[in-house]
């Protein structure tokens, strides 16, 4: 029986997060001796990156679907194609939308959130804001898992995958999509998938000093951020706000500069791998939970930090 990854795509290529949900899924396929399915909707320019990551084959609906009710009735349906008892999907907006619905639908067990493969029978999760982990077991003969951003990763396994069109019927829809505007960020990866991220608060003093950040940002090639009461004052848009009440990000590099670490804050980003946090305060709460500290000015360390990369880059 196979595992089932749902895929979503942005100009014609899935996006990072769904790969991570594919190359789970691979994983999953391998420890159970099966293979791994992917479901697409809409436009695709290449299966390729989907077979580089585990998956053989992709069920391809040409029609693009924006209702999550009719997502949830086109992975039902290509999961009986499939014959698929595992359902992966993403972790973020567009897979809890999705997973839940699809639980339902195939009477399966879900599990939000996963960032380890299944192991004696269990799988791995953050709870309580990432403060503990917890495993899992699920009962029920099929299972849905969404996979956390940044925890699993993108795997290369350098296989191919077939592509085949594939439809069903979905019935009428009950959401619809009147416009989209993207976030601008001059093509900064979005902050869920970001690997990198340089974040600031309020010890930025404000908006007009936030060049600083972006330049660091830039020399990086990271992606931009900020603390609650930035984006609630108006200093930097609401896409950029991470924290519990925000967005939850897992990067590899997380660089807060002029951010207390509030506990709310900390709810947000305490899953990175690595965190720098940058204070003039010596007693500021964030330090608790850094693993690189520096006490001294955002104005003075900021701009030598993007001296540092860029003679690096050199």
């Amino acid at each position: 029986m196979s595992v089932l990854a749902i895929v979503n795509t942005k100009n014609g290529a899935p996006t990072k997060s769904s790969l991570e949900a594919a190359s789970y899924a691979a994983g999953v396929a391998a420890q159970n001796g099966t293979d791994a399915v992917a479901i697409v909707a809409g436009e695709l320019n290449s299966a390729d990156a989907l077979g580089a990551a585990g998956v053989g084959r992709v069920l391809h609906h040409a029609a693009a679907v924006t209702d999550s009710g009719q997502w949830a009735k086109l992975t039902e349906a290509a999961a009986e194609a499939a014959g698929a008892t595992c359902i992966v999907s993403s972790h973020d907006h567009f897979g809890r939308a999705i997973a839940p619905r699809v639980a339902v639908r195939l009477n399966a067990g879900l599990v939000a959130g996963v960032t380890h493969l299944p192991e004696g029978g269990t799988v791995r999760k953050n709870v309580f804001s990432g403060k503990a982990m917890a495993d899992v077991a699920i009962s029920s003969e099929k299972a849905v898992y969404t996979v956390t951003p940044n925890a699993f990763g993108v795997s290369n396994a350098g296989g191919t995958a077939s592509l085949e069109a594939f439809s069903a019927d979905l019935g009428q829809a009950r959401e619809e999509v009147t416009g989209f505007d993207a976030a601008s960020g001059d093509g900064q990866v979005p902050l869920p998938e970001a690997e990198l991220v340089v974040s600031a608060g309020r010890g930025l003093k404000g908006p007009e000093n936030w060049g600083i950040v972006e330049e660091l940002a830039q020399a990086m090639g990271a992606t931009t951020a900020c603390s609650r009461p930035v984006s609630d004052i108006g200093w930097r848009p609401h896409h950029e706000h991470v924290g519990q009440t925000g967005i939850t990000i897992r990067p590899n590099l997380y660089i807060a500069a002029g951010i207390s670490g509030a506990i709310q804050h900390l709810a947000g980003v305490n899953q990175s791998k690595t965190i720098v946090v940058i204070n003039t305060d010596p007693e500021a709460p964030f330090f608790k939970a850094a693993d690189y500290g520096i006490v001294g000015d955002a104005f003075e360390v900021l701009p030598k930090l993007t001296a540092a990369v860029q003679a690096l880059d050199s």
